[in-house]
């Protein structure tokens, strides 16, 4: 089982917001009390936190997916949700935050740093929030938003000074055992070091932290041995060490040849821009102050393998110490070697100039209403897509089987802007239309339905405009039945008068009198003809 864990892929989503509240005050002696539907909560958010308590990501490893708590739903009275509780995972000092493509988030290495992973969502209004003087009672209300949900690579690399490299059993451990405090695991074959170890050595006045990673070995960039991804822990030193086996049994080994091949594989290593200073710029790990440490000089075959190799690693420019971790011999000269350098990489730091980014104000342009418009095609039928924070959102936040909030939709829309650049951009009625990427929010324009709903006299919960998708006639059926009616008039108009030319007496008449015709003010009265002599 895993017991040191420096690279995990963490799932992260945060809290939904609550729902807004339907709710009319009724109370007695109280009449039209009005909406009183509190607002729901907003979700909670995922927010990592450096903790010097924590040194491994081993909990995320066992336990990857993290869900902050959603906001309470908003009640009556003009209560509000209850907001969801933040999530803090507490990661070690050194912690760095990517993409799933590599892109680094955050970069966390001071004690209380916190980056948030995944934000809550927005807790939708209640109806009382949405009341206006044209819309008084609402009978709909805002649903919460979810949260954000992705993932996340947590990479841990340790914050040292001085990092110690070298093939297997070089004596890396023993060394960092024998300057600081530190006890790793100590044995007679390769691989022991299987975690990353921290010492701190203190030379004179200098305190400074050395790191010892698992051995590299030849073909380590191409996953052979450990692999070398413990690398990744060295990147924040300021200088190398390279600890040379001056005692190496293998007869086809010696340290020059190991130290070549060492070199190779640092060069393979490429340095992510987690590393990068104030300037932007990356250092390679081999273009950094190196010292080579020739260990093992307590035995009779390392100390001459020393002394051999000593002059051709000091004419390449090498600082070179010999030492030996079991007997301490220069390892006080060792440590004040490396303090030099880190005192001189300290004093660098603080005689650079603080860059401050200065501020740049870029208000949004006249003519950007906060949505985008693009064309697509599909199914050799033309589609419109339309794409921006404000109508993802509000589409979110629709309950779409409430047919007032629908027409609400709408009208947001409508004052956005977004019928006015539907028909610039060439859309037509019926044409489909989708909010937000991928599937997103899918249906077929009408720009009648666009806006006035607040004008329009319908009982909450409903909008009038709804009906143009069911039992209201539509324009075209008005046009017909309107032309019917004047040709049943224009009928009715050529039989009366065919019947007054032609003596047809519709009057009753009285006993011994004769019946007279219907003249045409009597026909008016009765309501046969209109005042204008048209009949009704």
């Amino acid at each position: 089982m895993a017991s040191f864990v420096d690279r995990v892929v963490l799932h992260v989503s945060g809290g939904s917001g609550g729902h807004g509240c339907v709710s009319v005050k009724r109370e007695k002696f109280k009449p039209l009390g009005g909406p009183d539907g509190g607002n729901g909560g907003n979700g909670g958010d995922v927010i990592l936190r450096v903790s010097a308590n924590t040194t491994t990501l081993l909990d995320y490893h066992h336990a990857p997916h993290r869900h902050a708590s959603n906001g309470g739903p908003g009640m009556g009275d003009w209560r509000n949700g209850k907001t969801g509780e933040t999530l803090i995972l507490e990661v070690p000092t050194g912690t760095v935050v990517k993409s799933k493509d590599g892109d680094v988030l955050a970069d966390l290495v001071s004690e209380g740093a916190e980056y948030i992973a995944a934000a809550g969502g927005q807790g939708g209004l209640g109806n009382s929030s949405l009341s206006s003087q044209k819309r008084k009672a609402p009978g709909f209300a805002l649903l919460g938003v979810p949260g954000d949900a992705g993932d996340v690579v947590l990479e841990l690399k340790s914050i040292a000074d001085i990092a110690l490299v070298g093939f297997p059993s070089a004596g890396k451990s023993s060394l960092i055992a024998a300057m600081s405090a530190a006890r790793p695991k100590i044995a007679d074959y390769p691989f022991t070091t299987l975690i990353p170890n921290l010492g701190v050595v203190q030379a004179g006045d200098v305190r400074f932290t050395i790191a010892d990673v698992p051995g590299l070995i030849e073909g380590a960039s191409e996953g052979k041995g450990l692999g070398h991804h413990f690398l990744r822990h060295v990147e924040r030193c300021a200088a190398l060490v390279h600890v040379l086996d001056c005692a190496v049994l293998e007869s086809d080994r010696d340290p020059l040849s190991d130290l070549a091949i060492i070199e190779q594989e640092l060069d393979r290593y490429a340095v992510d821009m987690s590393f990068a200073g104030s300037d932007g710029e990356v250092v390679p790990l081999n273009a950094r102050p190196k010292l080579v440490a020739l260990n093992k000089i307590d035995t009779k075959d390392g100390r001459d393998m020393a002394e051999y190799v000593r002059g051709d690693l000091q004419s390449r420019g090498y600082k070179v110490f010999e030492i030996s971790a079991v007997s301490h011999e220069g390892l006080r000269e060792l440590g004040f070697a490396m303090a030099e350098i880190v005192k001189a990489a300290r004093e660098d730091v603080k005689a650079e100039a603080a860059r401050v980014a200065v501020p740049v104000l870029r208000p949004r342009a006249v003519n950007d209403g906060g949505f985008t418009i693009r064309r697509e095609e599909k199914n050799l039928e033309p589609l419109f897509r339309i794409l921006g924070a404000k109508p993802v959102r509000w589409v979110l936040q629709t309950d779409f089987n409430n047919e007032e909030a629908v027409g609400y939709l709408a009208d947001r829309l409508a004052k956005l802007g977004v019928e006015d650049k539907l028909f610039k951009a060439g859309a037509t009625p019926g044409v489909t239309v989708i909010i937000g990427e991928g599937d997103g929010m899918v249906f077929d324009w009408e720009p009648t339905m666009m806006g006035g709903a607040e004008h329009l006299a319908s009982p909450r919960g409903t909008d009038i405009r709804m009906a143009d998708f069911g039992d209201r006639p539509t324009r075209t059926q008005k046009r017909e039945e309107q032309q019917e009616r004047k040709d049943a008039r224009a009928a009715t108009r050529v039989e009366l008068e065919a019947e007054r030319k032609s003596g047809v007496w519709t009057g009753t008449p009285g006993p011994g009198k004769k019946a007279a015709p219907l003249r045409e003010s009597q026909l008016v009265e009765d309501g046969a003809l209109d005042h204008d002599g048209d009949d009704s």
